[in-house]
C-alpha cells in the first residue's frame, strides 16, 4: 500500500527542522509533495501526514469517531504543562465529559458578562506606557489577557496571590517559548538535571510553585463556598456531569492551567499581530478607525462585536499567521481513502492550519493582509480554521473573539499610536504555538479625539 511522500532526510533532522522551522519547513514540502505529504516527528511511529486541501481537511473533522479518532495521548506534548486531566490531552468519553463541563462558563450571556473587565484592564494596561515611549506591544498585549484570564477564571483581581501567579505564569511562558524547551518535549532524554545548564529543572519549578498556588485557591473556595461568585472557577466546582459528579482537585487544576494558558497566550499574540497589521497597511487603520468612530462614546460590547471590518481584521489576523499551526492530530481506525490514497489503520493525520491558510487558490496574494476577503466572501470551516475543528475544536473560540475585538476596538478608538519601524515581522514558533519573529515595537503619539464621519461604503484597502 503505497503512502504519500515526504523528506527522506533522518528522523533527527526532520524533528530538528519541525522544531526550529515549521512554517518553511511545511511550505518546502507542500511545494515539493502536495497537497499531502509524511513527516517523521518519532521512532516507531509512522510518519504523520499533514493535509491542507480543505476537502482533505473536511473528511478528517467530520469523520471523528467514526473512521478516524482523535487520541488524547497524542497530545502529551501538552502533558508537562496541563497535566493528564486536561481537556486537550483526554479521549472519548472523559474528553467529552470535560468538554461539556467547560463549556458553560465561556459562552453566552456569561462570556458577555467579561465585557466591562476586558475593556476596563485594556485601558489600564495602555494608560501605564508613556507617550512617545517606545515598547513592545506584545508585552502589553499579554498583560491584557492574562489580567483578563485571570478575573475570568479566578474573579481574583490585584490580591498578592494573583499578582503571584500572574508572574510565574508569564515567566513559565516565556521560559517555555524557545524552540529548545520545545526540543525538550520531542527528546523526553533532556528532561532531566544537567548541573549548571538546567533550563528543564527551572521550567518545573515554576511549575511547581503554580501549582501550589492553584491548589492554595481551589481549597480556599471549599472552606469559604460562596454562591454569588460567578467566575469560571467558582462555576466549574459547581458543575456536575451526567452522572451527577464533581471534578476533582486534580481535573480541576489541570483545566484550569488549560484555560489561563490557551486563554491569553494565544489572545495575546493575535492581539499584537491585529496592532501590527492595523499600522502597518495605512488604508485598513482609517477605514477601521471611521468604522469604530461612527458608534460614537461608550458604545454597547455586542454592537462593537458585529462591527463588520473589525470582525474581518480580526479574521484576517488570525488568517494570515494563525497562533496556531496544526488541528490536533487523527488516527485512521479504519482504512479510509484520503487525499487519492489507501490510509491503513494506525496511520496519523493532521491538518495544517497554516498552509490550507497559504493557500493562493483560496487566498489570492495570501502573504498579503487584505481584510476585504472576509466580506466579498464566506469561507468554510475547512478552508478558514484557526480554531480547529471536529471534536476538538478550540473551546475557547467565542471568548478569544470576543476578548480580541473588544480589546483592538478600545486601545484604537482611544489612543494614536504607531509602529517604531516599519521592518517586516514574520511568524516564528513560540513553543507549542506562533508569534512574532521580533519585538513589534509601538509608541503611543496621545489620546484620540473620536471624530463621526458619515460611513462610506467598505471598500477595498489596496
Amino acid at each position: 500500500m503505497q503512502l504519500p511522500k515526504g523528506p527522506q532526510t533522518p528522523l533527527f533532522i526532520q524533528v530538528l527542522r519541525w522544531v526550529f522551522s515549521p512554517m518553511s519547513f511545511m511550505e518546502e514540502c507542500a511545494q515539493r509533495y502536495g497537497d499531502i505529504f509524511g513527516i517523521r516527528l518519532a521512532k516507531d511511529v509512522p510518519p504523520i501526514l499533514f493535509l491542507s486541501n480543505p476537502k482533505d481537511i473536511q473528511q478528517i473533522l467530520t469523520n471523528d469517531t467514526n473512521q478516524l479518532e482523535a487520541p488524547g495521548e497524542w497530545n502529551d506534548l501538552f502533558k508537562p504543562l496541563l497535566g493528564s486531566y486536561s481537556v486537550i490531552t483526554l479521549s472519548g468519553e472523559e474528553h467529552q465529559r470535560q468538554r461539556q463541563l467547560l463549556m458553560p462558563p465561556i459562552h453566552g450571556e456569561r462570556m458577555r458578562g467579561y465585557g466591562q473587565v476586558i475593556t476596563d484592564v485594556t485601558e489600564k494596561v495602555i494608560n501605564q506606557y508613556q507617550i512617545d515611549q517606545p515598547f513592545n506591544i506584545r508585552s502589553a498585549t499579554q498583560a491584557i489577557t492574562l489580567r483578563v484570564i485571570m478575573q475570568a477564571v479566578f474573579g481574583l483581581h490585584d490580591s498578592p496571590r494573583a499578582k503571584k501567579l500572574q508572574h510565574l505564569l508569564s515567566e513559565l511562558l516565556e521560559k517555555g517559548s524557545s524552540p529548545l524547551s520545545v526540543a525538550f518535549l520531542y527528546f523526553p532524554a533532556l528532561q532531566r538535571d544537567f548541573g549548571p545548564i538546567n533550563l528543564w529543572g527551572e521550567q518545573m519549578r515554576l511549575q511547581q510553585q503554580v501549582d501550589e498556588l492553584i491548589y492554595q485557591e481551589i481549597q480556599e473556595r471549599q472552606e469559604n463556598p460562596d454562591s454569588l461568585r460567578t467566575d469560571i472557577l467558582s462555576l466549574l466546582m459547581d458543575a456536575k456531569d451526567a452522572e451527577g459528579q464533581s471534578m476533582t482537585d486534580v481535573e480541576l487544576r489541570d483545566e484550569l492551567m488549560t484555560l489561563l494558558i490557551a486563554g491569553h497566550e494565544t489572545t495575546a499574540t493575535a492581539l499584537a499581530w491585529a496592532m501590527y497589521w492595523v499600522h502597518k497597511v495605512p488604508a485598513v487603520k482609517e477605514k477601521l478607525l471611521q468604522e469604530l468612530d461612527n458608534l460614537g462614546d461608550n458604545p454597547d460590547s455586542n454592537t462593537i462585536f458585529k462591527l463588520p471590518y473589525l470582525s474581518a481584521v480580526c479574521s484576517e489576523t488570525l488568517r494570515i499567521y494563525p497562533v496556531a499551526m496544526l488541528t490536533f492530530a487523527r488516527r485512521v481506525k479504519t482504512t479510509i481513502s484520503l487525499g487519492g490514497y489507501e490510509l491503513p489503520p494506525g496511520t496519523p493525520v493532521i491538518g495544517s492550519i497554516y498552509l490550507t491558510h497559504q493557500r493562493e487558490d483560496l487566498y489570492p496574494q495570501p502573504k498579503k493582509f487584505k481584510p476585504e476577503r472576509f466580506l466579498e466572501k464566506q469561507f468554510s470551516p475547512y478552508e478558514y480554521l484557526p480554531f480547529g475543528g471536529g471534536a476538538r475544536r478550540c473551546l475557547g473560540l467565542a471568548f478569544a473573539q470576543w476578548e480580541m475585538k473588544l480589546a483592538l476596538a478600545k486601545i484604537l478608538s482611544s489612543y494614536e499610536l504607531e509602529l517604531v519601524n516599519r521592518r517586516e515581522v514574520r511568524p516564528k514558533r513560540r513553543g507549542l504555538v506562533t508569534g512574532p519573529d521580533h519585538p513589534i515595537e509601538m509608541v503611543i503619539k496621545g489620546k484620540r479625539q473620536i471624530k463621526p464621519r458619515s460611513l462610506e461604503r467598505v471598500g477595498s484597502a489596496e
